[in-house]
Protein backbone atom coordinates (compact mmCIF):
# COMPACT_ATOMS: atom_id res chain seq x y z
CA UNK A 1 0.00 0.00 0.00
CA UNK A 2 1.23 3.82 -0.65
CA UNK A 3 -0.01 6.38 0.59
CA UNK A 4 -0.83 9.80 -0.75
CA UNK A 5 -1.49 13.57 1.00
CA UNK A 6 -4.19 15.48 -0.58
CA UNK A 7 -2.80 19.16 -0.55
CA UNK A 8 -5.07 22.55 -0.25
CA UNK A 9 -3.88 25.45 -2.41
CA UNK A 10 -1.22 26.23 0.10
CA UNK A 11 0.38 23.12 0.35
CA UNK A 12 -1.20 22.22 3.49
CA UNK A 13 -2.22 18.15 4.01
CA UNK A 14 -5.57 17.58 4.05
CA UNK A 15 -6.56 14.13 3.85
CA UNK A 16 -4.50 11.01 3.09
CA UNK A 17 -5.43 8.35 0.61
CA UNK A 18 -4.29 4.90 0.47
CA UNK A 19 -3.64 3.47 -2.90
CA UNK A 20 -3.23 -0.64 -3.66
CA UNK A 21 0.16 -0.86 -5.21
CA UNK A 22 -1.20 -2.82 -8.06
CA UNK A 23 -2.40 0.75 -8.97
CA UNK A 24 0.83 2.19 -9.09
CA UNK A 25 2.86 0.13 -11.61
CA UNK A 26 3.89 1.80 -14.52
CA UNK A 27 4.65 -0.42 -17.80
CA UNK A 28 7.45 -2.20 -16.92
CA UNK A 29 6.16 -3.13 -13.90
CA UNK A 30 7.80 -0.18 -11.21
CA UNK A 31 5.95 1.26 -8.98
CA UNK A 32 5.79 5.25 -9.57
CA UNK A 33 4.12 8.16 -7.81
CA UNK A 34 3.03 9.64 -11.34
CA UNK A 35 0.78 6.40 -11.62
CA UNK A 36 -0.34 6.74 -8.20
CA UNK A 37 -1.21 10.15 -8.53
CA UNK A 38 -3.03 9.56 -12.21
CA UNK A 39 -5.31 7.09 -10.31
CA UNK A 40 -6.31 9.17 -7.89
CA UNK A 41 -6.98 12.04 -10.10
CA UNK A 42 -9.31 8.99 -12.03
CA UNK A 43 -10.96 8.31 -8.62
CA UNK A 44 -11.15 11.91 -7.65
CA UNK A 45 -11.21 14.12 -10.26
CA UNK A 46 -8.94 16.96 -11.61
CA UNK A 47 -8.16 20.18 -9.67
CA UNK A 48 -6.88 17.88 -6.62
CA UNK A 49 -2.66 18.27 -5.56
CA UNK A 50 -1.07 14.36 -4.48
CA UNK A 51 1.89 14.34 -3.38
CA UNK A 52 3.10 10.77 -2.19
CA UNK A 53 4.43 9.91 1.73
CA UNK A 54 6.11 7.12 3.32
CA UNK A 55 4.50 5.92 6.64
CA UNK A 56 7.91 4.38 7.72
CA UNK A 57 8.84 7.80 7.78
CA UNK A 58 9.38 10.16 10.87
CA UNK A 59 11.24 12.54 12.16
CA UNK A 60 13.96 12.29 14.66
CA UNK A 61 13.41 14.84 17.89
CA UNK A 62 15.47 15.70 20.69
CA UNK A 63 13.56 17.13 23.76
CA UNK A 64 14.93 19.70 26.36
CA UNK A 65 12.86 19.30 29.88
CA UNK A 66 12.98 21.62 32.11
CA UNK A 67 14.03 20.67 35.88
CA UNK A 68 10.94 20.83 37.98
CA UNK A 69 8.86 17.45 39.33
CA UNK A 70 7.47 16.15 36.74
CA UNK A 71 9.40 18.04 34.28
CA UNK A 72 7.66 19.70 31.34
CA UNK A 73 8.60 19.96 28.56
CA UNK A 74 10.92 22.86 26.87
CA UNK A 75 11.44 22.15 23.37
CA UNK A 76 10.88 19.55 20.77
CA UNK A 77 13.57 20.10 17.88
CA UNK A 78 13.52 18.33 14.79
CA UNK A 79 17.39 16.54 14.17
CA UNK A 80 16.73 14.00 11.27
CA UNK A 81 14.19 11.57 10.31
CA UNK A 82 14.47 8.17 9.84
CA UNK A 83 13.28 4.78 8.07
CA UNK A 84 11.27 2.40 10.33
CA UNK A 85 12.66 -0.68 8.62
CA UNK A 86 16.70 1.22 7.75
CA UNK A 87 15.60 2.65 4.36
CA UNK A 88 16.03 6.04 3.09
CA UNK A 89 13.88 8.72 4.45
CA UNK A 90 11.45 10.14 2.15
CA UNK A 91 9.98 13.62 2.14
CA UNK A 92 11.09 13.86 6.28
CA UNK A 93 8.09 12.38 7.67
CA UNK A 94 4.84 10.35 6.79
CA UNK A 95 2.45 13.71 6.19
CA UNK A 96 0.01 13.89 8.36
CA UNK A 97 -3.32 16.20 8.60
CA UNK A 98 -2.91 19.79 9.00
CA UNK A 99 1.40 19.10 8.24
CA UNK A 100 2.53 21.68 5.07
CA UNK A 101 4.44 20.30 1.60
CA UNK A 102 7.96 22.52 1.62
CA UNK A 103 8.07 22.18 -2.35
CA UNK A 104 11.64 23.52 -2.22
CA UNK A 105 13.09 20.95 0.64
CA UNK A 106 10.27 18.05 -0.70
CA UNK A 107 9.87 17.44 2.91
CA UNK A 108 6.35 17.67 4.74
CA UNK A 109 6.29 18.94 8.18
CA UNK A 110 4.31 19.80 11.10
CA UNK A 111 2.75 23.03 11.51
CA UNK A 112 3.59 25.42 13.68
CA UNK A 113 1.72 25.39 17.01
CA UNK A 114 1.73 28.75 18.99
CA UNK A 115 2.50 28.10 22.61
CA UNK A 116 -0.33 28.11 24.57
CA UNK A 117 -0.72 30.96 27.37
CA UNK A 118 0.59 30.50 30.79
Amino acid sequence: MAHFAWLDANNRVTNISVVDNVNLLDENGNESEAVGVAYLTQVHGEGFVWKQTSFNTDYVYEYEFDDSVPPKLISATIVGSEHALGGTPFRGAYARVGYIYDAVTDTFTPPVVEDAPE
